[in-house]
């Protein structure tokens, strides 16, 4: 790969990655300026630990609606919307006046967060299954940075604006800063790139609203693997009423609303296989899909991606109380999490590709990360601190590197519903990540918690490894020059002409 290249695919990648990347600053634009945040608005820490939580809850329904319009409309079209529509989260946000409008905020921020799962399918299109693995983990890695660039950015942004209106700190004018640059990169996105390269035709599901299943057995299966996408939701309105954000009785409406929710999904899944369930198609041999392939990779983002993004919101306070380092200190030492995602999720990419199989792969390297969280929870004041940073920085590159492995696994479990199970894995993620957080906003503060929590985590990857020993497949054609379906066409290893593609 010449991933240095600026023309035809490569050119594709890095403007997705890139867009990937501003949605990741925007979703990730108030952990850096919490305390600020916390003291302008006067709020506590249970609040300040609702909004973390409403951060990542929307973005679980979000990715399963927008794979449904990925699918649909298109990567270009999605994404660019997507990007446009951040700003205004982020303009509800930064005017807020009160606790209820930034809970508004974040959760309608938590939809941006859903725009990973769109870059997945624009990758797909673009590069041949031998190197989905590399070119996936690059869009992932690189654009999941935008949550380390915008730690480091963002509070000398906020202290600059500062200088020109009162105030030491302007995170209101930090934040729609950063929705206006999503808009306009929104702008520039959409005639900048196409869904595929010339010659080839985007392939869509026969009918959208549901996750197409070419079983029977796997259509129930796939409505049971719905419920904690929306049990989880639930779990959001209790946390919410701890805060007062939520009356009993709004929480019991929400519990009706989420359980009819949950019919009309399993109604659209209904729908989008209406005629595989009352016999009227059966899909030949070479055509069908094992649904547990997905939920197995649904359950690996939970323990990889949930716990990295439940990680990166503690990890500051666990150094700083552990070693007792001043915040600034701790926080930069927390940051090489986040920082591994450079080299991480491409290289779990490059070995998913290179090691000739993604199963074992996948198995492996989680397995590593829940031994990695393990040593983790070992940590304590009597560890000589550079080699706490060497084990955190190890687990990091396990978690991340599953991550892109992951993802080198789903766009070849069966393509023309990529946006799908692209979404709902992701989904997954968000899922682990709301479930994980509220675990530890009910522990007790402290180190001595934080190292049971990490236990936690890597019990939990232990489980999802090893049942990728026993039940994870390698998919069809991982190391193919050909996508699904498409031997007759050429292999896309050659640039393409830029007729289609504005300069």
């Amino acid at each position: 790969m010449n991933i240095l290249s600026f023309q035809g695919r490569y050119r594709i990648l890095h403007l997705t990655w890139f867009a990937f990347f501003l949605s990741f600053v925007v979703w990730f634009n108030m952990a850096p300026l919490e305390t600020t945040i916390m003291r302008d608005m006067g709020l506590d820490s249970d609040q300040m630990r609702t909004l973390g939580i409403a951060n990542v809850a929307l973005t679980v329904p979000a990715r399963i609606l927008i794979g449904m319009a990925l699918d649909r409309f298109g990567p270009r079209i999605t994404y660019s919307a997507l990007l446009v529509y951040a700003a205004i989260p982020c303009f509800i946000f930064a005017s807020a006046q009160d606790f209820n409008t930034l809970v508004i905020g974040r959760l309608l921020l938590g939809i941006v967060g859903a725009g990973f799962v769109i870059g997945i399918r624009m990758v797909s299109e673009w590069f041949p299954p031998k190197e989905i693995g590399v070119a996936e983990g690059i869009y992932g890695g690189w654009g999941n940075f935008g949550s380390a660039a915008a730690a480091f950015s963002l509070p000398s942004i906020a202290l600059g604006f500062g200088v020109f209106a009162a105030g030491d700190y302007n995170w209101r004018l930090a934040i729609m800063l950063t929705g206006v640059i999503a808009a306009v990169y929104g702008v520039i996105y959409f005639f900048n790139v196409e869904d595929t390269p010339p010659g080839r035709v985007y392939q869509r599901p026969e009918r959208s609203g549901g996750m197409e299943v070419t079983t029977k057995r796997d259509f129930w299966f796939s409505l049971l693997m719905n419920i904690p996408l929306v049990g989880i939701l639930g779990v959001l309105a209790w946390r919410l009423t701890r805060v007062d954000f939520l009356s009993q009785q709004q929480f019991l409406l929400i519990c009706l609303g989420l359980v009819a929710l949950y019919a009309y999904q399993s109604y659209k899944a209904w729908d989008a296989n209406k005629a595989l369930m009352t016999g009227k198609k059966r899909y030949p041999a070479e055509d069908r899909y094992e649904f547990k392939q997905v939920a197995i990779l649904q359950l690996t983002y939970v323990v990889n991606f949930g716990a990295e993004l439940a990680v990166v919101s503690m990890l500051p306070a666990f150094f700083e109380m552990t070693f007792e380092l001043d915040p600034a200190r701790a926080g930069m030492i927390a940051s090489s999490f986040a920082f591994m995602n450079l080299m991480s999720r491409p290289g779990g990419g490059l070995i998913s590709d290179k090691m000739g199989s993604r199963k074992w792969t996948m198995a492996v390297l989680l397995i590593a990360m829940g031994i990695g969280f393990l040593m983790m929870g070992m940590i304590n004041s009597s560890w000589f601190l550079p080699l706490a940073v060497v084990v955190t920085m190890m687990c990091s590159f396990f978690v991340q590197a599953s991550e892109g492995s992951t993802y080198a696994i789903v766009p070849l479990i069966k393509r023309r519903v990529t946006g799908q199970i692209a979404g709902s894995v992701g989904a997954y993620g968000n899922v682990g990540a709301v479930a994980y957080l509220t675990i530890y906003s009910l522990m007790p503060s402290g180190p001595p918690a934080d190292r049971t929590f990490f236990q936690m985590l890597g019990v939990a990857g232990l489980i999802v490894g090893f049942l990728c020993v026993f039940f994870l497949k390698e998919p069809k054609g991982s190391f193919s020059e050909f996508h699904e379906g498409e031997e007759e066409l050429e292999p896309v290893a050659e640039p393409v002409s830029n007729r289609n593609i504005s300069e």
